[in-house]
């Protein structure tokens, strides 16, 4: 008998948290993909398939074509997934992409050049250089993918570690 109530509690628990797995334990909607459309400087926070929310961003300085070199200041371009948080970064919040991966990496040897990384989505810087509207109407970022800071809480809530991120032309 106790066997059978222990399976039928955990039948419960997966039910249940099958039913809301589109939520975090705060009651936040979660996101399962990421989608950026750089042409269109258009970040997409993802659910099965259905836009969840949609957010302007500013990219890298050189933002046309695909990542090659550290110092290239242009965003990678490709699937990657979000592999690290850090809430003490120079910019409001940030979520490292895992750019480079392993094409990247092999890109970047056959031309024997450094890939670079620490590709982010981040929000404002923490000490601004430049009037905020400047942040808004013009990519700066060395490769990132930058936000305002009230997307970047969305953003940092609504994803959780390891969320794919697409990121195209």
């Amino acid at each position: 008998m106790k066997t059978l109530i222990a399976i039928i509690s955990l039948l419960v628990t997966c039910i249940a948290t099958s039913a809301f797995a589109d939520t975090n334990s705060n009651g936040v909607e979660q996101a399962d993909r990421i989608l950026v459309v750089k042409s269109d400087r258009k970040l997409y926070l993802m659910r099965s398939g259905k836009v969840l929310r949609e957010m302007d961003v500013s990219l890298g300085l050189a933002p046309s074509g695909h990542k090659r070199q550290s110092g290239d200041s242009r965003t990678p371009e490709g699937l990657y997934y979000l592999d690290a948080r850090n809430p003490d970064s120079d910019f409001f919040l940030a979520l490292h992409v895992s750019y480079p991966n392993s094409q990247d990496r092999a890109r970047a040897a056959a031309a024997g050049v450094d890939p670079g990384g620490q590709i982010m989505i981040h929000g404002m810087p923490n000490e601004l250089k430049y009037e905020e509207q400047r942040y808004t109407a013009w990519d700066w970022t060395d490769g990132c993918i930058a936000v305002a800071n009230a997307d970047m809480i969305d953003i940092w809530l609504m994803t959780p570690d390891m969320t794919p991120i697409e990121i195209l032309p």
